[in-house]
C-alpha cells in the first residue's frame, strides 16, 4: 500500500496534518458565550507552559518516542542540540517514530519532530522547519494556541469557564488539548512572522538560508499529488507552500544570498564507530 504523507499545518503546522485530526468545533452561540464568559479570564505564560507540558507529556505516552540512542534522536541532537537555548526560550526535543510529515512546538518549549519529516529533508531544511516552529514559541503564538484550546474545553465541559484562573483539567481534556496543539491553525500573519524568524535564524547562525525555500518546494510538490484538493481545503487559512517558497527566495535575493539549493544527503542512521586496529604481539626469538 502506498504510504501517504499528510502535510500538517506546522509550517509548516509546518506543514501539515496528522492522524490526530481532532478539532473542537463550536457553534456561534457557544462562541458568543465563551467570549462573554471568559472576559475576566487571565492566562499567563506560566499557565501556558504548565498546561502545554501536561498535554505533551500525555502525547509522549501515546506515540512511539525514539530512544536516546535511536539514530533519529542522534541526528536531531547533532543538528539542533546546540540551539536548545535562545532569547527567552529553552527547548526540549524528541522524535516521534511516525511516517507523517510534521513537527510542532508548544509553549513550554517542547519540540516534537516526526521521523517522516526527517526522512525527506536534509539537515539545513530540517533547521528551517524547526526554526519556524521556534518562531511560534518566541512570538507567543504557541501560548495563544494552548489558551484557546483550554478555553474551548472549559466551555464545553463546564470547567471553570466563568473563572479568572486556570483549573485542573481531566485526562480526557488534556488529550483534546494536545490534539488541538498538534493541529493548531495559526493566522496568516503568525505564519509569515514565523517564516521570517526561521530565515533570520538560519542567517544569524551561518546556515544556508536557501534551505527554507527548498523545504517549502518539497511541500508544494507533495501537494500536487492525489491529496491536493484535501490539502488545499485544510490549508485554506495558511499561505500556500509555493507562495512561502517564493517569499523565502525573495528574502534571500534581497540579501544577495540567493543560490539554487541542492539537497544534501539525508542520513538517519547511527554513525559508524571505527574500532581501533588490533595490535599484534611480537615475541622475541630465543637465541
Amino acid at each position: 500500500m502506498k504510504k501517504k504523507f499528510i502535510i500538517v499545518g506546522l509550517l509548516f503546522a509546518v506543514f501539515g496534518f496528522t492522524k490526530i485530526n481532532a478539532q473542537i468545533n463550536l457553534g456561534d452561540k457557544a462562541i458568543g458565550a465563551l467570549q462573554k464568559g471568559v472576559s475576566g479570564f487571565t492566562f499567563s505564560n506560566a499557565d501556558a507552559a504548565k498546561l502545554s507540558k501536561e498535554a505533551v507529556d500525555k502525547l509522549d505516552t501515546e506515540n512511539q518516542v525514539a530512544s536516546a540512542t535511536d539514530p533519529y534522536t542522534l541526528r536531531l541532537n547533532r543538528v539542533f542540540g546546540k540551539h536548545a537555548t535562545g532569547e527567552g526560550y529553552t527547548l526540549n526535543f524528541k522524535v516521534y517514530k511516525l511516517k507523517e510529515v510534521n513537527a510542532f512546538a508548544t509553549a513550554d518549549g517542547s519540540v516534537r519532530v516526526y521521523s517522516g519529516l526527517m526522512d525527506i529533508m536534509d539537515d539545513n531544511e530540517l533547521l528551517a522547519v524547526i526554526g519556524h516552529e521556534i518562531g511560534h514559541v518566541a512570538n507567543n503564538d504557541s501560548r495563544d494556541a494552548v489558551r484557546a484550546a483550554y478555553q474551548k474545553e472549559a466551555l464545553l465541559d463546564g470547567v471553570a469557564s466563568q473563572s479568572a484562573t486556570v483549573a485542573t483539567v481531566t485526562d480526557s481534556q488534556l488529550g483534546k488539548i494536545g490534539s488541538a496543539l498538534i493541529d493548531s491553525k495559526h493566522s496568516r500573519k503568525q505564519e509569515s512572522e514565523a517564516d521570517l524568524f526561521s530565515y533570520n535564524f538560519l542567517k544569524k547562525n551561518g546556515y544556508n538560508v536557501n534551505a527554507e525555500e527548498s523545504a517549502f518546494r518539497i511541500l508544494a510538490k507533495m501537494s500536487e499529488g492525489s491529496e491536493a484538493s484535501f490539502i488545499d481545503q485544510m490549508m485554506s487559512s495558511h499561505p500556500d507552500s509555493k507562495k512561502r517558497a517564493d517569499d523565502a527566495k525573495a528574502r534571500a535575493e534581497k540579501d544577495g544570498l540567493y543560490k539554487a539549493y541542492i539537497q544534501q544527503k539525508i542520513v538517519n542512521t547511527a554513525p559508524v564507530v571505527k574500532k581501533a586496529a588490533a595490535t599484534k604481539k611480537t615475541t622475541a626469538k630465543k637465541k
